[in-house]
């Protein structure tokens, strides 16, 4: 088989595993939730790296939420635009996403969260509404 079929092939593969996972869900609808999960993981792992500024005595997906100062929230704000507590980050909720019944509000709470945290900084703008097509989806 050349490469050609071969990647066609798998290509037919992910197009039928991509429409049984999304069942009846319209397919931009589905495009909108991937691609917000995508973005949120994105800034969750880039948020993460920054905190722990290749410091690998800093985990801070594993720190709690109360050790976050005002300060730090702050920095970290006028820094990179947005602030995510550890607890908000995709890999805390991934682990509990299958049995969280709640997973949608939770995500719908963090999203706001996030966007909010940069109310009164000059990335307001820039953030706001930010989750706006993956909460509507």
């Amino acid at each position: 088989m050349t490469s050609i079929n071969q990647r066609a092939e798998l290509q037919a593969k992910i197009w039928k595993i991509a429409n049984e996972v999304r069942g009846s869900v319209d397919g931009w609808d589905f495009k909108q939730f991937v691609l917000g999960t995508l973005f949120y993981r994105f800034i969750s792992e880039n948020f993460t790296r920054y905190i722990e500024g290749g410091d690998d005595s800093v985990d801070y997906a594993n720190l709690s939420d109360d050790v976050i100062t005002p300060e730090i929230k702050d920095d970290a704000i006028k820094t990179k635009g947005y602030f995510i507590y550890p607890s908000q980050l995709f890999v805390n909720i991934a682990k509990t996403a299958n049995t969280n019944t709640n997973l949608n509000t939770d995500l719908a709470d963090i999203f706001s969260a996030i966007e909010s945290s940069a109310n009164g900084y000059p990335s307001e703008h820039d953030i706001k509404g930010l989750f706006a097509d993956f909460v509507n989806a």
